[in-house]
């Protein structure tokens, strides 16, 4: 019966991916650059979407200033939404991220640092950090702690620790307010003549990574990336 009901649906539906531009696939994974403004009902569906699973979800009507990217699974029937999060198209204070959902029957496969993951990717591309959309929920405070700790030690064990901040901010693309709470919180760094530094051992940071095992599941490979930015 359910098997009936989808091939139904299908026949009548003949989209079978996203509206928008494929930027992303990488083996099953793929990712769809949405324009609010062109797709409107559509970016406005799945706002509505987002709303059954977060409460704090206010955006529904007005997706004009945002761009979303859609990510999914794909497979002989079509692509299958993952989640998605959105962004604004000009923003003052350098927020790569404005909202982020992952659908709850792929919860806790990655998929959600994933998303967190290309958002930073995307500022690479563009030559300038960026930081979420503030208030973080106490739940996307915890994963970006999280995302950040990793890709932080996981940059100083490859290029040492002699790196400086800047070096730090230049290499991840994540904002230098981020990337200094996020190493205070590991007691990482020293405050000296007037700037801060790291302060620890390659053997502190290896401990450390150690603790972080297993929580990152999805990686992205940026030459599967095919994306420009634009000037809005």
């Amino acid at each position: 019966m359910h098997d009936s009901l989808i091939d139904t649906v299908q026949k009548k539906c003949e989209l079978r991916h996203p509206p928008g531009s494929e930027i992303y696939r990488n083996g099953k994974i793929s990712v769809f650059e949405i324009d609010g403004h062109k797709d409107k009902i559509y970016c406005q569906n799945i706002c509505f979407l987002a709303k059954l699973f977060l409460d704090h979800k206010t955006l529904y009507y007005d997706v004009d200033p945002f761009l979303f990217y859609v990510m999914c699974e794909f497979d002989d029937r079509g692509s299958h939404v993952v989640g998605y999060f959105s962004k604004e198209k000009k923003s003052q204070d350098d927020y790569n991220l404005a909202c982020i959902l992952t659908l709850p029957p792929y919860q806790r496969k990655g998929y959600g640092k994933f998303m967190i993951a290309f958002s930073y990717e995307l500022s690479k591309l563009e030559g300038k950090p960026g930081t979420p959309e503030r208030p973080l929920s106490d739940l996307g405070y915890i994963s970006y702690r999280s995302f950040w700790t990793r890709i932080l030690l996981n940059v100083i064990k490859r290029e040492g620790v002699q790196l400086s901040i800047k070096q730090l901010t230049e290499i991840t693309a994540i904002k230098t307010e981020d990337i200094v709470a996020t190493l205070q919180g590991l007691k990482f760094l020293r405050y000296w003549k007037g700037q801060h530094a790291l302060n620890v051992s390659m053997k502190t940071v290896e401990e450390h990574l150690k603790n972080q095992a297993n929580r990152y599941d999805v990686d992205i490979d940026p030459a599967k990336l095919k994306w420009t930015p634009r000037q809005w």
